[in-house]
């Protein structure tokens, strides 16, 4: 088990260095971080003054070395659009991007695990035929599409959520949560069901899959010719066996809905990292850029870590393999 763990930590770390490199490559290289800070009408001193002050008159893998470490202690320097530390404006956004995502990664997953049993269990009902029918429209429609059809039901039709924002929040400090109002709650339906709905979709159907693969192997047969309960089969054999490989899965698919908040939240002026990404982007604000790809890097390496250690608790063939080596 220790041998398994220190090995994808190195191999964590590998990945994290690599995208430093890049984030480095696109911070150095993208536009005069000087120029765009002071404008036109500064001189050379004030210019030159600037560049010893940020380090850029330091060799290139001095300044590589200093990124990293800066972006160990998440640190990334002055936005250029706001002139303000771009580890405070990420905080500040941070809470509703993760609320959303948690929010909406639960829903995926609950809902995925559970309709993906009973339409395998119940695979020639018609309420089983027209949720896999549904389903196709999860897979099918772009995110921003099923977004836009959301508020146009739900907010302009039946005006029973609101269109856009994230409602009254709570300020707990060092936190700012919409958990505990009901204008937050509400307004956390919509961009939620929009962003967990593809990933609900995709869950579904590989844990139908799965189970009808298990359902057909001869432990099950035996265990039914036990005299065993179709509950017991179906829930503490057959499901056990199903979410191995549905782990690995549903971890990157957990990375994929922070990763992809970005769309959800342009649709529902949701005031998210993703949201501070697409303004970066319009402004060309490189430091907040880099920032933001070194976050969902780290984000996708600790899922990645977890679903590994997760895999190798599961899976008893691992374990084995491990401790022949």
């Amino acid at each position: 088990m220790l041998a398994f763990l220190i090995q994808r930590v190195l191999q964590a770390i590998f990945v994290m260095f690599v995208v430093a490199l890049i984030s480095f490559s696109l911070f150095h290289y993208v536009g005069d971080p000087v120029l765009n800070m002071l404008g036109q009408e500064a001189t050379e001193a004030d210019r030159a003054a600037l560049r010893t002050q940020l380090g850029l008159d330091q060799p290139v893998v001095v300044q590589f070395w200093q990124f990293v470490v800066n972006a160990a202690q998440f640190e990334f320097g002055i936005s250029y659009r706001s002139a303000r530390s771009v580890s405070d404006l990420i905080l500040e956004r941070l809470p509703a991007t993760l609320e959303l995502a948690i929010i909406s990664a639960i829903f995926a997953v609950v809902m995925g695990i559970v309709l993906g049993i009973y339409t395998a269990i119940q695979r020639g009902s018609w309420l089983s035929k027209f949720i896999m029918t549904a389903s196709l429209i999860g897979v099918s429609l772009p995110t921003f599409l099923i977004g836009i059809l959301l508020i146009y039901l739900f907010a302009v039709e039946l005006g029973w959520l609101p269109a856009f924002g994230r409602g009254r929040v709570v300020d707990l400090g060092w936190w700012n949560t919409g958990l505990l109002t009901a204008s937050g709650l509400k307004s956390l339906i919509l961009p939620a069901i929009t962003l967990g709905l593809f990933q609900l979709t995709l869950i579904m159907r590989l844990v139908r899959a799965e189970m009808l693969e298990v359902l057909r192997t001869d432990y099950i047969k035996f265990a039914r010719a036990r005299g065993l309960s179709k509950r017991v089969v179906n829930l503490r054999h057959a499901l056990k066996n199903t979410l191995i490989p549905v782990i690995t899965i549903i971890g990157l698919q957990l990375g994929t809905i922070i990763a992809f908040a970005i769309i959800t939240e342009t649709v529902f002026q949701w005031p998210g990292v993703g949201a501070l990404f697409i303004t970066a982007v319009r402004f060309v604000d490189v430091p907040v850029m880099a920032a933001y790809l070194m976050m969902i890097a780290l984000v996708f390496v600790i899922i990645n870590l977890i679903v590994d250690l997760l895999y190798y608790a599961v899976d008893p063939r691992l374990r084995v393999q491990g401790g022949a080596q």
